[in-house]
């Protein structure tokens, strides 16, 4: 395996990391504190086709690799330390790629290209309010009426219900099949008659909205259904794969920001006459988290080759190689991260307790990646020892 990146690949990973230097991060306090990402900001996104990157180009997207959209996500989680933009980013990458490969062609040609263009937004809504990973035994239901599908329900903990009302757009959408076998995933926009949204608050990620939306016999044309029918459980699986992936490697971006801003600081800051870094406790816990934030980098990078490689060319012969791979660096990279912001956070004393330094942007984005977001940690868990151990020792059906 090459582990070098080709001339195109460092091109635009250099790109996006001045679009991370020069536009994310003077916007960054303003995303947390006002609660949205500004439209100039999504405009720029789009202009560098950051937007959906792996939808094909006949919809408006670049037809990215997994890489190369693994990249982007690092330099985004470093560029907007409070993850937000991060969360939209990664979004629109997985799920425009599910639309993509799944979607009716009537569907694709109508929300990819607005969505490319950051003129509307695309997420996913499959966490119910009764349970969060327990997607089998979901409640929210749909049935074939007419031409189309009717919806009853409820889905909660879900990003960008105010994007997907101001921009456009909505989510693809879980639901039981009433009365049969099966899941159905739908695309279901949020501006619909039968549909009622929730905005909640939430302690970070504040530029991008998390809510709850009811569906009250919302119906919606066969065309926005996603996969077969009764065949939306693995549609949404697949979807997961791949966004779990891009949430590690913003994880990643972000636990490397904290790491460059804490190295300058214990090479200037001075205690007892000396700088901070000749410290040896702290000097060891820089080498120490050097060490695990370029292992679980390179683990991503591997879960992104892999993506490429088999998954996102429908094929699924290596299944159980990606699922592992996926689930043990979306268990690692997060806790790895937050541990890296809270780390360089002491290091700074009091002055890291403070919103002028910024560090608690990222502590707070990326906690929301350990107590649930795209898959809890003891979810990754229970993945990874239904690979290792067989599905007989899945610890429920």
């Amino acid at each position: 395996m090459d582990f070098e990146l080709g001339d195109e690949e460092l091109a635009f990973q250099s790109a996006v990391r001045k679009f991370g230097d020069t536009v994310l991060r003077p916007h960054e306090k303003e995303i947390d504190s006002t609660g949205t990402i500004p439209p100039g900001v999504l405009r720029e996104m789009a202009h560098l086709g950051l937007l959906a990157m792996p939808v094909p180009t006949e919809y408006g997207g670049l037809g990215a690799s997994a890489v190369l959209t693994e990249l982007a996500a690092e330099e985004i989680g470093r560029g907007d330390f409070s993850m937000a933009t991060a969360v939209f980013f990664l979004l629109e990458a997985g799920w425009g790629h599910i639309l993509a490969r799944f979607g009716t062609e009537e569907a694709k040609r109508e929300v990819l290209p607005p969505v490319c263009r950051g003129e509307a937004f695309l997420g996913v809504a499959t966490t119910e309010p009764g349970g969060g990973s327990d997607l089998a035994n979901l409640r929210t239901e749909s049935h074939r009426e007419g031409s189309g599908f009717v919806l009853r329900g409820e889905k909660a903990f879900l990003s960008g219900v105010e994007e997907a009302k101001r921009l456009g757009g909505g989510h693809l959408t879980l639901t039981r099949v009433r009365g049969g076998r099966g899941f159905n995933l739908l695309y279901v926009p949020t501006k619909h008659p039968g549909l009622a949204t929730q905005r909640f608050s939430n302690m970070g990620r504040m530029g991008i909205s998390t809510g709850a939306i009811t569906y009250d016999d919302a119906r919606v044309p066969e065309q926005y259904l996603i996969g077969r029918e009764g065949d939306g459980f693995s549609c949404a699986m697949a979807g997961f794969t791949v966004a779990r992936t891009f949430v590690a490697a913003a994880c990643i971006g972000a636990a490397e920001r904290a790491l460059e801003v804490g190295t300058a600081y214990i090479k200037e800051r001075k205690a007892f006459g000396q700088p901070l870094g000749k410290f040896e406790g702290i000097q060891f816990e820089l080498v120490d988290l050097y060490a695990q934030v370029e292992a679980v980098k390179w683990q991503c990078r591997r879960a992104a080759w892999l993506l490429d490689r088999y998954t996102l060319r429908g094929d699924d012969s290596h299944r159980s190689e990606v699922d592992r791979a996926v689930a043990a660096v979306k268990l690692t990279a997060p806790p790895i991260a937050f541990e890296a912001v809270k780390r360089v956070m002491m290091w700074h004393g009091a002055a890291g307790y403070t919103k002028d330094v910024g560090l608690e942007l990222g502590l707070r984005g990326i906690m929301s990646y350990l107590v649930g977001a795209e898959g809890g940690l003891n979810i990754m868990r229970i993945i990874l020892g239904r690979e290792l151990l067989g599905r007989e020792f899945v610890p429920y059906k």
